[in-house]
């Protein structure tokens, strides 16, 4: 089997037709170097539902609460429309895919997450990967869409987050590189793209201010992901992907900082 890259794909871009399309061609151009696992997110799908249905969305230092009708609706979302609108569109491009959530064959388990600052309801966070499922897929040559909806101990399904849910599946596959693919070609310095960032000096940026905004969340969880193993964190658009562009965040500190 080929080296397993993790593509990470966020809910503002799963509804943009152009984007799937993109993505679609990207991933199988992927495959004749690797072999690509794909997991998404939905929430701004979720939030539409939401406010569709007179719930109104709520959140907790940006997690999402979920109650039993949000579960509910994030579940039919994520592991529904999201997932085989995914399916559909690569099998349009000719990538063979199979549609899984974290409860198929028990792939991510999870507990309820306890917040500080408040009850998240059935939210989760990982607590065991079993990629039995996901590897059999790819020996046949299929590419894995995981909705990151998880199983919890008492056979409730939880909400957990998408950057932990591929940040996971990673580590449990043995995944060369994590790319997560958004909308912007990688961490921008000086308005050029750089190519290569260590973790200690992502820290560093970040608290100089040259690395802001939105691009923090996503450095502070290639960060998480790094320390945790899996080599390489990509901050990447669909181009880069391709092409071989966008931003490595690896671990270690730059050799000015070293003892």
């Amino acid at each position: 089997m080929s080296e397993i890259v993790v593509l990470k794909i966020g809910g503002n871009e799963v509804d943009d037709d152009a984007f799937l399309s993109g993505l679609a061609r990207t991933v199988a151009a992927l495959r004749s170097r690797f072999a690509p696992v794909v997991v998404h997110g939905g929430g701004k799908e979720i939030a539409r539902l939401q406010q569709a249905l007179g719930l109104e969305p709520r959140f907790i230092d940006g997690l999402r609460v979920t109650d039993a009708e949000t579960l509910a609706l994030t579940e039919m979302v994520l592991s529904g429309a999201v997932n085989k609108r995914l399916v559909a569109r690569f099998l349009a491009h000719g990538v063979p895919a199979v549609g899984l959530s974290g409860v198929d064959g028990g792939l991510l388990r999870a507990r309820r997450l306890v917040h500080p600052s408040g009850d998240l309801g059935w939210v989760g966070e990982v607590t065991e990967v079993d990629p039995t499922l996901p590897r059999l897929i790819l020996g046949q040559g299929m590419v894995p869409v995981v909705s990151p909806v998880s199983l919890g101990p008492e056979g409730r399904s939880y909400n957990v987050n998408a950057d932990h849910a591929a940040a996971a599946l990673a580590r449990a596959l043995g995944a060369r590189s994590l790319a997560f693919v958004t909308n912007v070609p990688g961490v921008l310095a000086g308005g050029r793209v750089v190519e290569r960032l260590l973790a200690g000096e992502a820290e560093r940026w970040i608290a100089q201010g040259v690395i802001s905004g939105g691009m923090v969340p996503k450095v502070r969880a290639a960060l998480d992901v790094v320390s945790s193993g899996v080599p390489e964190v990509k901050i990447v658009d669909l181009d880069g992907l391709q092409t071989g562009g966008g931003t490595r965040v690896i671990a270690g500190m730059p050799a000015s900082d070293r003892p």
